[in-house]
């Protein structure tokens, strides 16, 4: 008698963990039309994020690198007189800080200010470059979230919908999965939102790495400039 009693005991308790086990796809299909919708867009938006970032990280990570014996090379061709050597370098290497040496090449002979600002003309194209759609990770890291509480507000005045037009008389279970369905927007477009300011982030950061490696380059070019001969 004993044995049949834990039998069924197992077996209530099996039937309740079923019940209360909840997976993510019920969660989304399960909260209507409008969460559907919501969470499509929040999942579009992640993967248009992740595409500009990884996109984007090749690209910084490619104008980073450089040849460490660069600038002496061009320092030797341009002591030396060798002006279209120093060019046929820079053309050679593909990188922000040759394309601003070679811009920098190009107005030898010119006053030092005009050199700078010719340099600091394509400085800033680059620096435009290397930015490209990385504003779009910034709107995403600003709008999933709020996307995702317009989903929950949606859902929550559907769910008190329901209780008024039932009177008062709605079932609490029906309500609660209408709410807790509802929420799931919201945890996505977190979701979403905290891995764009991230994605953000780090590639202002690496931006910034390569701006300041420009920089110091464009100082030692002019510097290399004003030496005597």
């Amino acid at each position: 008698m004993l044995l049949f009693q834990d039998l069924a005991q197992n077996t209530s308790d099996e039937m309740l963990s079923e019940e209360k086990t909840l997976s993510v796809i019920d969660l989304i299909f399960n909260g209507g039309t409008g969460s559907v919708i919501i969470i499509t867009v929040l999942f579009i938006m992640l993967g248009v994020a992740l595409y500009i970032y990884f996109e984007r990280l090749l690209a910084v990570n490619a104008a980073s690198k450089i040849d460490k014996n660069f600038m002496n090379q061009i320092r030797d061709y341009v002591t030396s007189g060798k002006l279209d050597a120093a060019k046929i370098l820079c053309t050679q290497t593909d990188s922000p800080v040759a394309r601003l040496t070679e811009k920098g090449i190009s107005r030898i002979g010119k006053p030092l200010d005009d050199i700078n600002t010719a340099i600091e003309n394509a400085g800033t194209l680059e620096v435009y470059k290397l930015e490209k759609n990385v504003s779009v990770l910034a709107t995403v890291a600003g709008a999933a979230p709020m996307i995702g509480f317009l989903g929950t507000v949606i859902g929550m005045i559907l769910a008190f919908h329901e209780m008024a037009s039932s009177g008062g008389q709605a079932e609490m279970g029906s309500l609660a999965s209408g709410i807790y369905t509802a929420m799931t927007t919201t945890v996505a477009g977190l979701i979403v939102g905290i891995i764009a300011y991230v994605g953000y982030n780090h590639l202002v950061n690496r931006t910034d790495k390569v701006v300041h490696k420009m920089e110091a380059n464009a100082v030692e070019f002019l510097d290399l400039l004003n030496e005597p001969l």
